[in-house]
């Protein structure tokens, strides 16, 4: 086999095995408390990136059987065979990672050219169409690939500073469109908005009603990842704080695009 469809294959598995571990946490979460807001949002967070993964996996075809799994994954049905539309998120969590599973033993015997034709006709994420810079938007998506795979390859720190980095460029975004004379009565600081910190752009966007409260999650070695190797008074940063500021991240990118 060609050594870069190998590794093309290899990162799918990687993928799907951080998706798999990710439901893992989730559905712990919400079998103790199904009505956890944050955890219901960073579920549906979850929830499109596996289908992201699985529309690259089908080609695109909805057709497809791993497509089709993912789609009948959030309908169960009644003894009469009649669909029901609405399935609580434990359930889903469940059955979604029953697709992960058959979508990793699939991929372990897949051919690895179809793999890489199916890929190569998949369209592209577009995850940041709501940021007002239009030429800022394939930087984030690179950024946020890169930050992706420095967290499943054990890279915490990498993976921390580049997520906030990303997490501050959209609020960023947010708030110079919102405008500093609307941000002035939200309580703005005096200062030009770039000498304002990461913490102060979190702050003032929440008051002016861009986000919400959830960037509060954020751990404390978070706010000083600026520096080139984050707030060394606070120690590396753990997988758990990289996985933090990720699901923030994702919070509040579903924030400022409701639409998500």
């Amino acid at each position: 086999m060609d050594s870069t469809l190998q590794a093309q294959i290899e990162a799918y598995q990687s993928r799907l095995h951080y998706l798999i571990r990710r439901g893992q946490d989730l559905r712990n979460v919400l079998a103790s408390d199904p009505s956890d807001a944050f955890a219901v949002t960073t579920a549906r967070v979850w929830q499109q990136d596996i289908g992201v993964t699985i529309n690259e996996l089908s080609g695109g075809s909805k057709a497809h059987w791993l497509a089709r799994s993912f789609s009948q994954a959030f309908l169960i049905r009644s003894e009469a065979g009649q669909a029901i539309q609405e399935v609580g998120p434990d359930e889903i969590v469940n059955r979604l990672l029953a697709v992960l599973e058959l979508a990793t033993a699939s991929l372990s015997q897949a051919d690895a050219t179809s793999l890489s034709q199916r890929s190569a006709e998949a369209p592209a994420p577009r995850r940041f169409d709501f940021v007002h810079n239009q030429e800022l938007r394939p930087v984030l998506e690179e950024s946020y690939n890169n930050s992706r795979q420095a967290f499943e390859r054990g890279h915490h720190d990498e993976a921390l500073r580049t997520s906030c980095g990303i997490l501050e460029a959209i609020v960023t975004d947010a708030l110079e469109h919102k405008g500093m004379n609307a941000l002035v009565s939200s309580g703005a600081p005096p200062a030009d908005l770039p000498e304002w910190s990461f913490e102060t752009r979190l702050t003032v966007a929440e008051r002016a009603g861009l986000i919400r409260a959830g960037w509060v999650r954020l751990p404390a070695i978070a706010f000083g990842y600026r520096s080139e190797a984050g707030d060394t008074s606070k120690g590396k940063a753990s997988e758990q704080d990289a996985r933090r500021v990720s699901q923030v991240l994702h919070v509040v990118m579903r924030d400022l695009d409701p639409g998500r």
